[in-house]
């Protein structure tokens, strides 16, 4: 069964910064690229960024460039975000997933690829 587990979510003033993680099980983690997608209050799925099977790869959103930073180890089945100099209009539940994407492009839904439960972010002073 494939699990895909995020954690490091919380409640961050502007400026701050958060690491989330993203504890995968039940597949081949090292042969898959993998991505955050977020969803922020009454809004859709976004694409926040991407990263190749051996991380070599990365992709990100442009308003997230520079403030976001992904990366994985592979020897650990994990897929890390880090997030500094975080803003009010990153607050959202933000995702892990299977999906691989190298630009921004509509997601519908949640049915095809694996998907985390997700982690809340709030960033509010």
């Amino acid at each position: 069964e494939v699990r895909l587990v995020e954690s490091g979510g919380g409640l961050v003033q502007p400026g701050g910064s958060l690491r989330l993680s993203c504890a995968a099980s039940g597949f081949a983690f090292s042969n898959s690229g993998m991505s955050w997608v977020r969803q922020a209050p009454g809004k859709g799925l976004g694409w926040v960024s991407s990263i190749s099977s051996r991380g070599v790869l990365k992709y990100y959103l442009e308003s997230v460039k520079g403030r976001f930073a992904i990366s994985r180890d592979n020897a650990k089945n994990t897929l890390y975000m880090q997030m500094n100099s975080l803003k009010t209009e990153d607050t959202a539940v933000y995702y892990c997933t299977t999906r691989f994407q190298a630009a921004p492009a509509p997601i519908a839904n949640m049915e095809s690829h694996n998907w985390g439960q997700g982690t809340q972010v709030t960033v509010s002073s």
